[in-house]
């Protein structure tokens, strides 16, 4: 079970798969006034950032499920690097269906609402963690402003325009699940700029280090395409943020 190899290739030096800085995790952390022995649920948890930083600046516990072992390794370590490794826990599995043995304060998924099939389908699934009460939230891109055509949509790397909303369209849809946004935290320019150009210089030490690779040529276009795509399209047109929300 893993992720594509493009990916594990393009992001195996990331600490955070997302377009969002520590800094940005600390104050998401601060907003929700997270309190000591919290027990978060993150599903599609990555290289643990979140669940790690959180176990130590707010003395939360918790479970991160990611289908990477790149990334589930690099979480334990980071565990241990922050002497956390007693509060969380990181497995390697499909987060898609994972419902948490024990009801959750937090019910987590940052940037990967595909394992539910979408936002509607990953907010019902996460619930089914969650406790009365308790926080769901969810990470997720939306249009800055609309693409005029298609094709710039599909320059963002979205399938077609009605892929993502516009901010006030996103909000208003998580009321319309019957859920409170009572908070959020967006990603800025530099979590994007940090998130996206640190792909290109782990391809090309990646490429430099294994020329003859099967995925050679296609790291190599991907290095050579992806600076002024991104600088077209995705910083143009593309936000991202994490949205808390509680049932009404």
């Amino acid at each position: 079970m893993d992720i594509p190899r493009i990916f594990t290739i393009t992001e195996s030096n990331h600490r955070i798969h997302n377009p969002f800085t520590p800094e940005k995790f600390a104050t998401l952390g601060a907003v929700l006034h997270l309190e000591p022995g919290t027990r978060v649920l993150d599903l599609g948890s990555g290289s643990g950032e979140m669940l790690c930083t959180w176990a130590r600046d707010y003395g939360i516990t918790g479970v991160g499920i990611d289908m990477s072992p790149l990334f589930t390794r690099q979480a334990k370590l980071r565990a241990e690097e922050l002497g956390v490794a007693k509060q969380v826990e990181f497995i390697h599995g499909d987060a898609a269906g994972h419902v948490a043995a024990a009801k959750v304060g937090v019910a987590a998924c940052v940037g990967a609402t595909w394992i539910g099939g979408g936002v509607a389908g990953t907010i019902e699934l996460l619930a089914k963690s969650l406790c009365a009460g308790g926080i769901i939230l969810v990470g997720e891109p939306y249009w800055l402003r609309v693409p005029p055509t298609e094709d710039v949509a599909r320059g963002c790397h979205a399938n077609a325009i009605s892929d993502f909303l516009v901010l006030p369209e996103l909000l208003g849809s998580f009321g319309d699940l019957g859920y409170d946004v009572v908070q959020m935290v967006l990603a800025d320019q530099e979590g994007w700029d940090r998130y996206e150009a640190a792909k290109w210089l782990t391809m090309r030490r990646w490429l430099e280090a294994n020329p003859d690779d099967d995925l050679a040529q296609e790291v190599r276009a991907q290095l050579t395409s992806e600076p002024q795509r991104y600088a077209a399209f995705t910083r143009e047109y593309l936000g991202w943020g994490v949205f808390a929300l509680m049932a009404r």
